[in-house]
């Protein structure tokens, strides 16, 4: 009987000992991987190109949705952090933009005569190479929305869009669908 206890204690100490090193191992990984810094900053607009919105409520619906999607891959911000290993930085220009036609929107509906404008938009990595870069239209959504009071039709579809095409981009090792 004192044999079988000896062996059990054993195994357990074996299992603790297995146990232990199984977490340490996973902590010790988990410290040398780091995440991609991705720094959000303010665009910029075209010269004549007339604007409505506030440019930061913009940064912040970007960096919200980009958090949201990306979020689990990259560590989404609006300063570079301090020594970053990897880092990447969102910079883009507002290239046009078109208030749409209320009439039309009114009488004819279904996304006609909606709010658009014209977008290009990179990511740049750490020694300014861009390492990314997308030019896109972004259009009122066709049922309009909530955002008309508080920040305009187009501050949603803007930050959507870029998180989409920054989300599903070869940057962060996919490929589009």
């Amino acid at each position: 009987m004192n044999r079988l206890r000896g062996k059990l204690r054993l195994l357990v100490a074996l299992l603790a000992l297995a146990s232990a090193g199984y977490v340490f191992a996973g902590q010790a990984s988990g410290q040398t991987e780091e995440k991609l810094a991705l720094v959000v900053h303010e665009f910029t607009v075209a010269s004549g190109v007339q604007w409505p919105y506030d440019l930061k409520q913009l940064q912040m619906a970007t960096l919200a949705e980009l958090k949201a999607k990306c979020g689990t891959r990259a560590e989404v911000v609006t300063e570079t952090p301090e020594n970053p290993t990897k880092l990447l930085m969102l910079e883009g220009e507002i290239l046009s933009w078109n208030a749409g036609n209320r009439a039309t929107r009114i009488m004819i509906g279904l996304g006609a005569g909606r709010e658009s404008a014209k977008i290009h938009f990179y990511l740049n990595d750490a020694s300014g190479k861009k390492v990314f870069e997308h030019t896109d239209t972004i259009r009122q959504s066709v049922w309009g929305g909530g955002y008309t009071p508080s920040v305009g039709e187009l501050v949603q579809p803007f930050a959507n869009k870029i998180a989409n095409r920054i989300s599903e981009s070869k940057v962060f090792g996919k490929t589009k669908p």
